[in-house]
């Protein structure tokens, strides 16, 4: 005789939250006035501030989300800094 199936339902798959779309300018300091825009015909991301409208653009891949457009942002400005400082000194 063959045995019964379990009754066990698989685990509930982990939802996935959602990540941020806009973010506090690095050069305004105005928070949500910095928006992201992917355009993956050309493979361009664009972050652009509303209120001071300073920008910054690169190149993207289908896996881009708007949060790593603004990480790569962030660390442009870093690195454009500690490059001025080591000038300076």
């Amino acid at each position: 005789m063959g045995k019964r199936k379990s009754s066990a339902k698989p685990p509930p798959r982990k939802r996935m939250d959602k990540l941020d779309t806009v973010f506090s300018c690095p050069f305004c300091n105005h928070g949500t006035s910095v928006e992201c825009r992917i355009d993956m015909k050309n493979l361009i991301g664009e972050a652009s501030c509303r209120i001071c409208e300073e920008s910054f653009s690169t190149t993207i891949t289908a896996l881009t989300e708007a949060i790593d457009i603004y990480s790569e942002w962030i660390d442009e400005c870093e690195r454009v800094n500690t490059v001025e400082d080591e000038d300076d000194g």
